[in-house]
């Protein structure tokens, strides 16, 4: 996995092809985006903005209009039906630009459905493209392998993704990865790399606890850690793995059926200065 630094880098270096196009010409941005909960519409809306890109949604034939389970629902047996979700079509004319950012809740760990339909049947080679997304507890780094293997001739550049219950956090981070990739004017300091992981104290663990405690779908115990200071506090990358599983109430033995394995994922938790621990993302 790349560093922070190490992506500010690469999107500076982007920059120069963004900002300066053939004869000194700023190259022309657009952001297209799907959204169902209006998440990832505030998002596309303020980096077009802030950008003055032209915008566009991309909206199902069929909206998926119907509350969490209904929609969960009908993707679930949409996926094992093979069913694709049809999309009205782009009006935005592709080839007349440079930079795409490409914007998408996540939906069973990338992109929702309607946005797969459309980066399956557009041709976005030679484009640079920088993807967003909204999510529950994570997904950008498996969207962003996703949209690599169906966009294998497009330059992707680094993304952003924000939690929904993070949204009020939003504006402000969108400015600061802005001014990372060099697509506004700012000042701009990289975070130092995060050190070498070291154990959990209990400190640490209650930290952990605390930021993922009223998530539902997080029941794991962090094993080690690395800790690094950033502009809004103090920032953990914790090493975490599922619980010990249980069936019913009774633990699984080794007569019993076992169940599937704990799965060991990577939980970003920031700790502002004066507030409480809350996890960013999830990373599996």
């Amino acid at each position: 996995m790349k560093t922070l630094k190490q992506m500010a880098v690469i999107a500076a270096a982007a920059l120069t092809a963004v900002s300066c196009g053939q004869k000194g010409e700023a190259q022309k941005v657009l952001v297209l985006y799907y959204s169902q909960t209006s998440n990832t519409k505030i998002v596309a809306e303020n980096i077009a903005t802030r950008l003055g890109a032209d915008i566009e949604e991309i909206v199902p034939v069929k909206p998926y209009d119907g509350d969490f389970q209904a929609t969960i629902g009908r993707c679930m047996e949409e996926r094992q039906q093979g069913i694709v979700t049809e999309i009205q079509p782009v009006a935005a004319d592709l080839s007349q630009y440079d930079v795409i950012f490409i914007g998408y809740p996540i939906w069973f760990g990338t992109f929702a459905p309607p946005m797969a339909t459309f980066l399956s049947t557009a041709d976005l080679s030679g484009k640079k493209i920088v993807p967003f997304c909204t999510f529950g507890s994570g997904g950008l780094e498996s969207s962003i392998k996703d949209l690599q293997a169906k966009q294998p001739n497009a330059e992707i550049l680094p993304g952003y993704g924000v939690r929904a219950a993070r949204m009020a956090a939003a504006p402000k981070e969108i400015e600061t990865f802005l001014m990372a990739g060099g697509f506004i004017e700012g000042e701009y300091t990289a975070p130092a790399d995060f050190p070498g992981q070291h154990e959990v104290s209990a400190e640490e663990a209650a930290i952990f606890d605390t930021a993922v405690g009223d998530y539902p779908m997080i029941n794991a115990q962090a094993q080690t850690v690395a800790v690094r200071t950033v502009p809004e506090g103090v920032e953990y990358m914790f090493t975490a793995v599922d619980k010990p599983r249980m069936e019913g109430h009774i633990a699984v033995s080794d007569d019993k059926p076992k169940l599937p394995p704990a799965a060991s994922m990577t939980i970003y938790v920031l700790v502002a200065d004066g507030g409480t621990p809350e996890f960013t993302r999830v990373v599996r």
